[in-house]
């Protein structure tokens, strides 16, 4: 590292001067009163700080890509510093593979010179200053500094204006953690208490947090991915601009809406959102409202049906170890999300929600839809809703139709998707009342049952019987129909109870006996 003089306590330099003028448009009232006499590096107070972080910085395994594309913009004379992620992450220990470079050199400029070296560019954001350069096939991403004008549609800037210093790019960014840079000789730049942040585990938006919100309502659901991921709280007056612009996510695009979704469910901790970020979570998938405060009735449960869902999510990210799929945590969120419309009440007032898991899968189907979910996780997912509260007896025959209705729902999937069958079906039993907590041991035995028909190659679908539909048709003299599907069933079950043995010879002689036919 190349450090460089220290800076006076009273008077920041000549260029921090541009930062004092505002965040993206922030008064001076709004700015910390510490910006310059606590968050910079020379100062002593938080020099160790610095120093601890920027060893961890240069410990990691380096951005080589990145690092190729300062050089060559260095070396044509402007300046280039790593931001965002690959900073934000190093720093906590889990460094990423993307990088974003931010430069002083104008995107034409950028895009021409490193045309000239050799390497691969695409414009893919030139409106707002940005290229895509592909070095050794690891794209990474040029922004140009720049400032940014008034965001007239709530998402988007109206203009933006380049700008020489790196510091006043920073003051554009959303929250401080993601507001710091890093380059290898002049070591870390924080201006706005991002690595104090990172200590403190809390999101907090740079300069005035409504501000930040109002700019771009996509801001709300990043503040809560963020803090999902990282297991952070949100700065209490970030939390309260989250509340207020929750109302505003009807300017995202629903596929934005979806991908922030998939991050704060693939996080492990929808429980947490669906309990502290309802404003946000209801504003991006409304039918998740009407479970807030809706009481289930019945002697199963002690929680209204949004406590129980967020129970359900962290008993199953527990139970996963915290290696969550995104299909068993798109799941274990919306697993329930029919109840209040299923509602019903028997003679003796007791209350029912019968018909939950199909109608709930076909409002799951709807809202997975909509926020443009891969089918690869949406198929899983919606077969996990439909069977989540489907009975099975620790029986062969009872286990083995569980599996031929998971592969219905999910085709060639059964295998592993019984696993995350049983992982939902025991936290929905952790997450009832403490009297029918006890099913989650019987979920344990059932799993290993699963397990050992699986290993043992015991039919569960029409294909692993030695028999097809070819076959009856020869042996019956039957026409293809319906009726050879229905036979074919019939004796996939008769397997599976242990009422036949899956041998060619004895599938024949009942199909002779069920035709009316003797061999």
């Amino acid at each position: 590292m190349v450090p460089g003089p220290p800076l006076s306590l009273v008077e920041p330099p000549a260029h921090l001067e541009l930062v004092a003028q505002g965040a993206a448009g922030d008064s001076a009232a709004e700015k910390p009163a510490h910006l310059f006499t606590l968050h910079h590096k020379y100062l002593p107070q938080v020099q160790e700080a610095y120093q601890e972080a920027e060893r961890t910085l240069a410990a990691l395994p380096q951005p080589v890509a990145g690092l190729k594309v300062i050089q060559a913009l260095e070396e044509a004379g402007y300046s280039a510093w790593i931001v965002g992620g690959w900073v934000r992450d190093g720093l906590l220990g889990r460094p990423g593979h993307d990088v974003d470079v931010a430069s002083s050199a104008p995107w034409q400029e950028a895009a021409s010179l490193l045309r000239d070296r050799g390497l691969v560019v695409i414009p893919t954001g030139s409106a707002h200053g940005t290229i895509t350069v592909l070095v050794d096939g690891m794209p990474v991403e040029v922004t140009t500094y720049r400032r940014e004008g008034a965001y007239l549609d709530g998402r988007h800037p109206s203009q933006v204006s380049y700008v020489s210093s790196i510091e006043q790019d920073l003051a554009r960014r959303d929250f401080t953690i993601n507001a710091m840079a890093y380059h290898p000789n002049r070591g870390l730049l924080d201006l706005f208490g991002g690595l104090d942040d990172l200590a403190l585990r809390r999101i907090r938006a740079v300069g005035d947090p409504q501000k930040r919100m109002e700019e771009d309502a996509l801001r709300v659901l990043r503040a809560v991915r963020f803090a999902a991921r990282y297991g952070f709280a949100i700065d209490p007056a970030t939390q309260a601009a989250v509340n207020r612009g929750a109302q505003r996510l009807y300017l995202v695009s629903r596929e934005r809406v979806g991908q922030e979704m998939r991050g704060i469910v693939a996080s492990g901790r929808a429980g947490w959102a669906l309990r502290e970020q309802k404003d946000a979570l209801f504003s991006a998938i409304p039918e998740l409202g009407p479970m807030a405060g809706f009481p289930q009735q019945t002697p199963y449960h002690s929680y209204d049906v949004l406590d129980h869902v967020a129970r359900v999510c962290d008993f199953t990210s527990v139970f996963c170890g915290g290696i969550l799929s995104e299909r068993l945590g798109w799941a274990s969120l919306l697993h329930d999300i029919a109840k209040p419309e299923c509602l019903t009440f028997d003679t003796r007032g007791q209350a029912h929600f019968y018909g939950h898991p199909a109608h709930g899968r076909d409002i799951a189907q709807t809202v997975l839809r909509r926020l443009a979910i891969p089918k690869d996780v949406t198929i899983p997912a919606l077969a996990l809703i439909r069977l989540h509260d489907r009975p099975v007896k620790l029986q062969r025959a009872s286990v083995l139709s569980i599996l031929s209705d998971l592969d219905r729902y999910a085709p060639g999937q059964a295998p592993w998707l019984v696993h995350e069958l049983m992982i939902i079906k025991r936290a929905d039993a952790m997450a009832k009342a403490p009297a029918y907590r006890s099913y989650a041991i019987e979920v344990d035995e059932l799993e290993s049952l699963a397990g050992t028909l699986i290993a043992a190659g015991a039919p569960y679908r029409i294909s692993d019987l030695p028999i097809s539909g070819n076959d009856i048709i020869r042996e019956l003299a039957l026409t293809p129909g319906p009726s050879v599907g229905l036979l074919l069933q019939r004796l996939l079950k008769e397997v599976q109870s242990g009422f036949l043995p899956a041998e060619k010879s004895a599938l024949l002689a009942r199909l002779y006996s069920l035709n009316g036919c003797h061999n």
